[in-house]
């Protein structure tokens, strides 16, 4: 568990976003994510401010708007239901381009588009700027239950294990003339699943057998956090966009 454990998300830099503790950038993703989805959805203002705040988070993280727009299709569906909601909405309607719209249709197409979006950002900047590992750690130091965390270890340290084994069965299954992408030989698939699984179960058995041969107690050693947990300087960085985006969820609330 020594390496990085980098992931498809994660962009190497040093950039100061980069450089804070991962305890603090999740406390204040949890913050900004809660901070949004207080804010009541006819405060239009709002939601522009907390676009200013992503976009500025980005820039110093040095995250380009073409990489979080790309990643940010992954709320496609969520986009294609928001824009059905103004046809499939009931209550009074309203005319658009010659279009009887629904009144809370689009307001309701409107909450989610601008909420999904605005979540799915502020997570794709925590991903991009917090390895695996680092995010793991920064939950063990937020008192995450340790049963998460240490399921989480152990996902991150074998799953490319796993997905090897998984992606050899499959070869062997074709080299002797199996072929997956017929339905009827689904059974062939399922007991390959089954292995797989039963493989799984009695490497993480013999995995953990071998931990607590060397000590393990339920908990990783201090040393496999690395360097101190988020100091008073640094948690007040990070608390500054946080701090901003429950004032304008606040005022909002007040104005409307």
């Amino acid at each position: 568990m020594g390496a990085g454990h980098g992931h498809v998300l994660y962009r190497e830099s040093t950039s100061p976003v980069h450089r804070l503790p991962p305890e603090v950038k999740i406390a204040a993703m949890v913050v900004f994510t809660i901070a949004v989805v207080a804010t009541p959805r006819e405060a239009y203002w709002a939601f522009g401010g907390y676009a200013l705040l992503v976009a500025v988070v980005a820039a110093l993280a040095r995250v380009g708007p073409g990489w979080l727009l790309g990643r940010a299709l992954i709320e496609l569906p969520f986009v294609l239901f928001a824009f059905a909601l103004p046809f499939l909405g009931a209550g009074e309607r309203v005319e658009v381009a010659g279009l009887p719209l629904s009144v809370d249709g689009l307001l309701g197409g409107w909450n989610i588009l601008a909420k999904g979006t605005l979540g799915v950002l502020v997570s794709l900047l925590l991903a991009a700027t917090t390895t695996t590992r680092d995010l793991i750690v920064g939950l063990d130091r937020l008192r995450c239950p340790q049963i998460l965390t240490q399921i989480a270890t152990f996902m991150l340290r074998y799953l490319e294990v796993l997905v090897g084994e998984a992606r050899r069965m499959r070869v062997a299954r074709v080299s002797r003339g199996d072929d997956p992408r017929f339905l009827w030989q689904l059974r062939g698939f399922a007991a390959g699943v089954g292995a797989l699984f039963l493989r799984a179960f009695e490497r993480g058995e013999r995995v953990y057998l071998a931990m607590v041969s060397r000590g393990y107690s339920g908990r990783m050693p201090g040393v496999w956090q690395g360097a101190g947990a988020a100091t008073a300087g640094q948690w007040a960085t990070a608390a500054t966009v946080p701090l901003l985006a429950t004032t304008i969820a606040a005022t909002a609330v007040v104005l409307t």
